[in-house]
């Protein structure tokens, strides 16, 4: 039986999220507002980041993450050529953008899809940077966990898979299957800290045959490390999903998380979409404040999708 109300909450948690990020996008810390003053319309004064976007708007983080449920949908398997073509269709034409607009492109994407469109192999474009180690493959994949129903091991390959279009480096890939993983076992009813501990034992599982993996699972992320689950909002695809863990360990509603997350400052937008997509599940669509859900804008592109995945 699928849990409307965490996959809902997944969903609007991630767009909302996002929205409520875009405005304070590359502010320092110190510089953001006081915590009961972050909303999705700043406090007069505050110079917003894309200034010409009306409040409430997601970016490219909710968009490329709905052009993967979209394809998946569409498909009924992650299908990597279908998946970047939409994602080229979103950076050339605005697909599942609101407003048809796309005012914010990480360099890495913008260079790896017009890569895609002159014909290299999605398998390769997203080592057009080799060493490119940034947050865009991380921010659109809870989509996958919250639609697949194959064993561990297939959605691991698959979170890996997603990244190759963008952001094709072993980091990013072992980020994007532990988040997985865990947004899986809160889906499953787990807490925050049970979540974090099974998935960090079953992607040890999982790589125990993957050595090029398993050695950067434990070099890069470190999960056993005293206070290692602690970030600070950069757009470091491992600080960024630090960021997320440790807000969902510290938090107790999803206000609080996404509220956090913007907090943190520098790429607020996307570490409250990935925090906010786990912080959805835990709390549910219900969990989210109305006032932010009521003002998202373009909301029936996101419902449209739903249907079809609560189906």
């Amino acid at each position: 039986m699928k849990n409307e109300n965490k996959i809902k909450g997944g969903i609007y948690g991630l767009l909302v999220g996002d929205a409520l990020g875009v405005p304070y996008e590359f502010h320092r810390a110190e510089d953001i507002p006081p915590f009961d003053e972050i909303e999705m319309t700043p406090p007069a004064g505050f110079a917003r980041a894309h200034s010409t976007v009306a409040p409430a708007t997601w970016s490219d983080d909710g968009a490329q993450a709905l052009c993967l449920l979209d394809s998946l949908l569409e498909k009924g398997k992650f299908d990597l050529d279908d998946f970047s073509h939409k994602l080229l269709d979103w950076y050339d034409d605005g697909y599942m953008a609101v407003d048809g607009r796309v005012f914010d492109v990480g360099i890495q994407t913008g260079m790896a899809l017009d890569c895609y469109r002159q014909d290299m192999p999605a398998e390769r474009c997203g080592m057009v940077r080799p060493d490119g180690k940034g947050n865009g493959a991380l921010m659109r994949v809870l989509p996958l966990a919250l639609w697949h129903e194959g064993s561990n091991e297939q959605l691991v390959s698959d979170a890996h898979r997603q990244c190759l279009i963008t952001h094709g480096n072993i980091t990013n890939q072992i980020s994007c299957a532990l988040y997985v993983l865990i947004a899986r076992q809160l889906l499953n009813g787990a807490d925050m800290q049970t979540a974090l501990d099974a998935s960090v034992a079953e992607l040890r599982r999982i790589y125990e045959a993957e050595k090029n993996y398993a050695y950067e699972f434990e070099f890069r992320l470190r999960p056993d490390e005293k206070g290692i689950w602690h970030g600070n909002g950069s757009g470091y695809v491992v600080d960024s999903l630090r960021s997320a863990v440790m807000l969902m360990l510290e938090k107790h509603s999803y206000e609080e998380v996404v509220k956090g997350a913007v907090a943190l400052g520098d790429d607020t937008d996307t570490t409250a979409c990935i925090a906010g997509g786990l912080a959805g599940i835990v709390y549910g669509y219900d969990g989210i404040p109305a006032r932010w859900l009521d003002a998202l804008r373009e909301k029936e592109t996101a419902e449209k999708l739903l249907e079809k995945l609560l189906r």
